[in-house]
């Protein structure tokens, strides 16, 4: 019998309406994928500095039902010079299903990547092969920044507001 109880409470401080979810509700797994590469497979060259350098394509779902907005963050942890910033994308409105390649959805801010400039800036490794992380936010609020604001504004604006987060990892290696 103690052992049948232990194990009761065991189970539900796992559970997300316990151990994650907001006001004791359970909060469903939020997903980013991509149609044109899966996670930890290649990104293909056409999103990369050695094709157009254009976004790829985004597929969003699982979004919390009270999130307010969404953030997506690209990054390279593997850059020489510590990690490069690729894209800082916020106030995503968090009905969107999909990102479509080389666009951002209406009413999103794009903010500074590392080259200094506004929007995406695909994979350029200097040598050999690097991963490319693609992490998505879901906020319980909109951020009120500027768009020359980068990763750092972003992350210091979103803090105590995450609601969910989820990740997408791509691999490059120039030609």
């Amino acid at each position: 019998m103690r052992n049948t109880i232990f194990g009761l409470v065991l189970l539900a401080l796992a559970s997300p309406a316990v151990a994650g979810g907001k006001g004791g509700t359970t909060m469903a797994a939020m997903h980013l994928n991509s149609p044109a590469f899966a996670n930890g497979a290649t990104i293909p060259a056409a999103h990369t500095c050695d094709g157009t350098d254009g976004s790829p394509p985004l597929v969003i779902d699982g979004v919390p039902d009270k999130a307010r907005s969404l953030v997506l963050i690209m990054d390279d942890p593997d850059a020489p010079m510590g990690t490069w910033v690729h894209w800082v994308l916020w106030n995503i409105p968090p009905q969107t299903a999909a990102i479509a390649e080389n666009s951002v959805p209406a009413g999103s801010v794009q903010g500074r990547n590392s080259w200094q400039r506004t929007g995406y800036g695909g994979p350029c490794p200097p040598s050999g092969s690097h991963r490319y992380f693609f992490k998505l936010y879901a906020l319980d609020t909109l951020l009120n920044l500027p768009a020359s604001a980068g990763k750092a504004d972003v992350e210091r604006a979103m803090k105590g507001h995450v609601m969910a987060d989820a990740g997408l990892m791509g691999i490059y290696r120039r030609r």
